[in-house]
């Protein structure tokens, strides 16, 4: 039994060597154009369109799993946060409960979000790609059965072309025979030769319609087979990337319950724990009720710290219901100039025309004037507009937008976070105006002013549509 197995082992061995160099020879004859291919255009576009096929579901697998893989990078990263979360909220603070338990939903979310696209998505596409290597088998074994058969095909014409030369061949040892042999052998030489003859071109045929047979079978299969998994594509792409929409949509939906609730806690440490400050220099105007919400509006600090220093004092006096203007104004009529200090008037500015001053001081300070306690010292400054050293009269630069005020530099870089701010650019220069409505002004006191880049009045000077609000601890006084 076991010589048998190694007969049979051996036998197909050879077998398999033999198609292998059969096949090897007829490729080497079709590419130098001895041998004629069998040609199906219809199919080779089905075997690129399968090809094209598997590319992009490879790719869309690849990335589908680097998102996941995110999602649970994201998972961690929110977790620690929350963690830390936990960590420092004290005991004694309101909402420690409710802080405890958004942290446990927020892990349950993502949890879930990075199960269900596991589910619905990936194992969805892993199975879709699990047909192709198949069919990526049965397209290379229908070549090797198509070469098979074109080397069968030829063979067989050769045989059939050969017939006449088969005869002639078979003559000559005849027509030696003859002197050899007597006259009753000769005639069964010469028919055991052609009985040889056609057993070859027999067995030629019947390899060809083996080989035929084997690949048109598989052909068929694939033929049909194929646009069929071409038109699938367009489905299994429309219910993945629904299906990760869909969990997408609900996810951030409850993460932004969950997010709006921490708001609320929050909220409510700040409202019971949180203390105002008592040292704030600045007491600032309530806005009207038809004011803008740009006015609660607290800008950012400046990325490297506060700009250089001001000469002007920011805080002012509001003995009065009207919202106090900027601590300084430069104006086109006569400037007035009103600032505070402890003990003294505000020195006037270098290199400015001879002005008129006149101090006001409140009744307070007039009493005790020497006393720390007393009100500081109010000086109201008049400027004529002066332009090189001429006194001007009051009639508005025609040169400046409406409401101009005076220039300010930007010492940082800001970007507009409303569609009403201004992007500015280190050093971009700022023409500051009044605000439209008198009760916006506040937006002063608030760190807010209103203005346009120079460069922009200069090129449009369409005021209304380049105007915005900016932070003005991004800048500094330039004239």
């Amino acid at each position: 039994m076991a010589e048998m197995g190694k007969g049979v082992s051996a036998g197909k061995i050879a077998s398999n060597v033999q198609k292998k160099l059969t096949r090897a020879q007829e490729k080497v004859l079709q590419k130098l154009g001895k041998a004629d291919e069998t040609k199906d255009e219809q199919f080779e576009q089905c075997v690129q369109n399968f090809s094209k096929q598997l590319t992009e579901g490879s790719k869309l697998q690849k990335d589908l799993r680097t998102y996941l893989a995110t999602v649970k990078a994201m998972h961690e990263a929110s977790k620690k946060l929350t963690e830390c979360l936990q960590e420092i909220y004290e005991p004694d603070w309101p909402g420690r409960e409710e802080t405890n338990k958004i942290a446990e939903n927020n892990d349950l979310l993502w949890t879930d979000y990075h199960q269900k696209l596991v589910d619905q998505a990936l194992l969805t596409m892993d199975t879709y790609l699990g047909q192709f290597p198949d069919i990526k088998s049965r397209i290379a074994k229908r070549g090797r059965k198509l070469v098979d058969y074109d080397s069968a095909r030829h063979h067989f014409e050769s045989l059939q072309n050969a017939k006449k030369k088969d005869d002639t061949k078979i003559a000559k040892p005849v027509s030696l025979l003859e002197k050899a042999a007597p006259q009753w052998c000769q005639g069964k030489i010469q028919a055991h030769l052609v009985a040889q003859t056609n057993l070859l071109r027999n067995q030629a045929e019947d390899e060809l319609l083996k080989s035929q047979k084997v690949f048109e079978e598989m052909n068929l299969d694939l033929q049909e087979e194929l646009p069929s998994l071409w038109n699938s594509r367009v489905g299994f792409y429309v219910n993945t990337f629904q299906s990760i929409a869909g969990l997408e949509e609900n996810f951030h939906k409850e993460m932004s319950k969950l997010h709006q609730n921490l708001n609320d806690v929050m909220k409510t440490l700040e409202t019971q724990e949180g203390k105002p400050s008592t040292n704030a220099l600045t007491v600032k105007a309530q806005p009207s009720d038809s004011s803008p919400a740009k006015v609660n509006k607290t800008p950012s600090s400046p990325p490297d710290g506060p700009p250089a220093e001001s000469t002007e004092q920011k805080t002012t006096n509001h003995d009065s219901e009207e919202p106090a203007a900027a601590a300084t104004f430069f104006v086109d009529t006569p400037s007035v100039v009103v600032s505070k200090s402890p003990s003294q008037p505000s020195e006037p500015a270098p290199d400015i025309t001879p002005k008129k001053e006149a101090e006001v001081k409140p009744a307070a300070a007039e009493k005790d004037s020497n006393q720390s306690s007393s009100l500081p010292a109010v000086v109201v400054e008049t400027f004529p507009a002066t332009v090189n050293g001429t006194v001007e009269s009051a009639a508005p630069k025609v040169n400046m937008p409406p409401g101009f005020l005076y220039k300010v530099r930007a010492q940082h870089d800001y970007g507009a976070t409303d569609s009403d701010e201004l992007n500015l650019k280190s050093g971009d220069i700022v023409l500051v105006t009044h605000f439209d409505n008198p009760d916006e002004q506040v937006g002063a006191d608030e760190g807010w002013l209103m203005g346009i880049r120079e460069t922009d009045w200069l090129q449009n000077k369409e005021f209304d549509e380049h105007k915005g609000v900016f932070p003005e601890n991004f800048t500094e006084k330039y004239q």
